[in-house]
């Protein structure tokens, strides 16, 4: 009897000692990796990938803020969470996400399990709205509530501090964001699980950089890749729309924008050296999965689009994606394709947790092991507004289309209602490729070879053979329709 008591007290002595990590999610705003959007990040690469690894094929599933964001939390995919766009009208912590789907979040999950939950920052774009429910409303899964009100802003905006709203005009949102998340964790122990997810504005539109790091990157110019300021002719009609290629006088603009957005990352790289730092200072580090990351990437000038996202190019859809923690790896490099879907089964599986069924994505496998081909589907539902049409503008006639249409753009239009779209992004050990289809006037098609036309130069749907395009347009098709793991990582098998 003895024994069997030792026993019991020896194996509860280790499940006690077994504790659960904590996790840092840090998430920015528009973070191009294509570009060099990285450049300025000389913090995220010492102490992040330095000790963990670096995803080289990280993607999201739509690219705009708010349902990617969405698909972050969740796990889903657009047509699943049905966040169409930043407003609360498409979904973006609309009827919808606050009735259903905020309640199913990674964060909700980990709360469930005991977890402490934090979150400082951007959240979704329309929260905070009056029709949203305020600011005063704070979801279900968060402990405590930092959340900025409505899109990215540097001065004079207002966060809810759990349900209360509170104003700031010469506070740099960034750093108080780092001010926060260094507070919470040196108020945390080891016997305490916790989540911390730190979403600051930068490098979102406008632009602004902290005062200490204005002018830092005054010698920097937009990068020329092959496809910058090129005439798009064979991409779909919102590209070629003039002017196609940008006037010489919109180039320097461009370059302020560039260097603009790297001088906003310093202040992020500074919250990460001293987040970093706290948890080390904490002995929380060792127990602490890192993980860095953007709702969606950027462009500056590639086919001779002005700067924005919104399009299927690699700029728009490809992000960072570092992660650093109890057994990855360090100074590592993984290229599976992976898609922010995959972040929160990710999370729930690193703590010890079972992934919800329904969720579309996988566990990353952090060795760089795993099955490399796969089938990854991005969505965007495009915009048309006729309050963003310039009266100086020559589009006046289609102003209830288009969308973002300004002189400082000199009229190039960012979007438009049918700059609708999905893609299949296609990669295994010897294919790269990207098949979309637009619901426009034209059923326009876009396809590229992306292992030998690295820029999307060449829209090579004229080559691809009738049978091999209806095989991409079949697994399209199911992708779009896909619900849950199983369906959504095998779209051949879907019924």
């Amino acid at each position: 009897m003895l024994n069997y008591l030792l026993l019991f007290s020896l194996l509860g002595v280790g499940i006690c000692q077994q504790k659960k990590p904590n996790f840092v999610l840090i998430l920015t705003d528009d973070q191009d990796v294509v570009l060099g959007g990285m450049t300025p990040m000389k913090s995220v690469h010492r102490f992040i990938a330095s000790e963990g690894v670096t995803f080289t094929n990280s993607y999201v599933t739509s690219p705009i803020c708010c349902p990617s964001r969405a698909s972050l939390l969740t796990g889903l995919y657009q047509h699943n969470h049905m966040t169409t766009d930043n407003s609360v009208r498409g979904g973006c912590n609309g009827h919808y996400w606050r009735q259903t789907l905020q309640n199913h979040t990674f964060a909700t999950v980990l709360k469930d399990a005991g977890y402490k939950t934090f979150y400082a920052g951007k959240y979704l774009n329309s929260y905070g709205a009056p029709d949203a429910g305020g600011p005063e409303a704070v979801p279900p899964g968060w402990t405590e509530w930092h959340a900025l009100v409505g899109n990215s802003v540097y001065y004079n905006y207002t966060i809810s501090n759990n349900g209360v709203p509170t104003h700031s005009t010469d506070q740099y949102l960034t750093d108080v964001i780092r001010e926060l998340g260094v507070s919470y964790i040196e108020n945390q122990t080891e016997s305490e699980p916790f989540l911390m997810v730190l979403a600051p504005p930068a490098p979102h539109q406008p632009f602004t950089p902290a005062p200490r790091h204005a002018g830092h990157y005054s010698n920097v110019t937009a990068v020329r890749h092959p496809n910058f300021n090129v005439a798009a002719e064979d991409k779909h009609w919102l590209l070629r729309m003039p002017p196609s290629p940008l006037p010489a006088s919109m180039l320097p603009e461009l370059d302020r924008v560039y260097r603009s957005r790297w001088e906003s990352l310093l202040a992020v790289d500074e919250m990460v050296a001293d987040i970093v730092g706290t948890l080390e200072s904490r002995a929380l580090s060792d127990n602490t999965y890192v993980i860095y990351t953007s709702d969606n990437g950027y462009h500056v000038g590639q086919f001779s689009q002005v700067y924005d996202k919104r399009q299927p190019y690699e700029s728009d859809i490809k992000v960072p994606l570092l992660i650093k923690g109890p057994g990855i790896p360090a100074n590592t490099s993984n290229s599976l394709p992976v898609l922010n879907i995959d972040l929160a089964p990710t999370i729930l599986q690193l703590a010890g947790l079972e992934p919800p069924s329904h969720m579309d994505g996988r566990p990353i496998v952090m060795s760089g092991e795993g099955n490399k081909d796969r089938y990854m589907l991005i969505e965007y539902h495009g915009e048309g507004r006729t309050g963003s049409v310039d009266d100086k503008c020559p589009w006046k006639y289609d102003g209830n289309k288009l969308a973002e249409c300004y002189p400082q753009y000199d009229c190039k239009c960012q979007d438009s209602r049918n700059n609708t779209y999905a893609c299949l992004r296609y990669i295994a050990d010897r294919i790269n490729t990207k098949y979309c289809e637009f619901v426009d006037q034209e059923n326009f098609v876009e396809f590229y070879d992306l292992s030998r036309d690295s820029y999307e130069l060449y829209n090579a749907i004229g080559e691809v053979l009738p049978a091999v395009r209806h095989w991409y347009s079949l697994l399209l098709t199911r992708l779009a329709a896909c619900a849950g793991a199983n369906s959504c990582d095998n779209p051949l098998n879907l019924a």
